[in-house]
C-alpha cells in the first residue's frame, strides 16, 4: 500500500484576491474547504499546510493538520508548485503527495476520495484533474478535435482535457530525480489524468472567480424539488 500525505498550498500574501485563503466563503474561509476535504478522507498519513505564514499555520493547526513553514524565497508571485513541491518533499517521507488547492473551494467529497483511489490503483508518476470539454477546439489557428469537413454533434468529438489544479498527485522519488536532473517534474514520468465535473473546477484567481464559486456553492444549497417550470 502506498503512503500518501496531503499538502495544501497556501500563500497569505495573495494579491489578485487579498489575503483569498483567510477570507470566507460563505459560512468558513477558504482554506477550510481543503482541510475538511483531506480531515474526511481516510486515506492520508498526514495533512500539511504549506506556508510561508507562521500566523495562519498555527491557525490550521487548531483545525487539526500539520505545518510547514516554506522559505521567504518560496513566498512571492514568482514561486511555482514546482519549487515548493520540491522544497517540501526533501523534507517530508511518502510514496505520493497529493497537492489539495484551496482555489477548488467547489470540489466535492466524493470527488476526492475517487481521485485518491485512482491513484492508489494504478502507478502513474503524477495525476492531474481535468474538465473534458466536448467541443470544437482550436490552438493557434489549428483544428485540434474535428477536421471541419462537417459539423457533427458535440458528444461523437473527442474531449478536450484542460488541467485544472483541484487536484494533483507526484509520486516522490520521481519528482525529486526529475528537479535534481533539471528537467521539469510537475507533469514529468507517466501522466495519468482524473477527469472531475465542471462545477467543481471552478478556480479562483480573481474576484469574478469568486463570485462564480460562491454562486456555485449557493445553488447547491438549493433543493432539486424546488426547480421551477414554465407552463407550455
Amino acid at each position: 500500500m502506498y503512503k500518501l500525505i496531503a499538502m495544501i498550498p497556501a500563500r497569505l500574501g495573495s494579491r489578485r484576491i487579498p489575503k483569498k485563503n483567510i477570507r470566507y466563503m460563505l459560512d468558513k474561509p477558504l482554506i477550510r474547504y481543503p482541510i475538511d476535504l483531506a480531515l474526511n478522507s481516510d486515506k492520508f498519513e498526514s495533512i500539511w499546510i504549506n506556508t510561508e505564514s507562521e500566523k495562519l499555520g498555527n491557525a490550521c493547526e487548531k483545525f487539526g493538520v500539520s505545518f510547514h513553514q516554506r522559505p521567504p524565497e518560496l513566498s512571492d508571485d514568482n514561486a511555482t508548485n514546482r519549487d515548493f513541491v520540491y522544497e517540501f518533499l526533501k523534507k517530508h517521507e511518502c510514496d505520493y503527495i497529493v497537492m489539495l488547492n484551496p482555489t477548488s473551494p467547489a470540489l466535492r467529497q466524493e470527488t476526492v476520495n475517487g481521485f485518491i483511489e485512482y491513484v492508489l490503483k494504478n502507478d502513474f508518476d503524477t495525476v492531474m484533474s481535468v474538465v473534458s470539454n466536448r467541443t470544437e477546439a482550436i490552438y493557434k489557428g489549428r483544428k485540434i478535435n474535428f477536421d471541419g469537413s462537417d459539423k457533427i454533434p458535440n458528444e461523437k468529438l473527442e474531449p478536450v482535457e484542460e488541467i485544472v489544479w483541484a487536484m494533483t498527485a507526484w509520486k516522490r522519488d520521481t519528482f525529486l530525480a526529475l528537479q535534481e536532473k533539471g528537467e521539469c517534474p510537475v507533469f514529468g514520468g507517466k501522466l495519468g489524468t482524473y477527469g472531475i465535473p465542471k462545477d467543481e473546477a471552478a478556480d479562483l484567481d480573481n474576484e469574478e472567480d469568486w463570485r462564480v464559486a460562491e454562486g456555485i456553492l449557493l445553488a447547491r444549497e438549493k433543493e432539486e424539488n424546488n426547480r421551477r417550470y414554465m407552463d407550455i
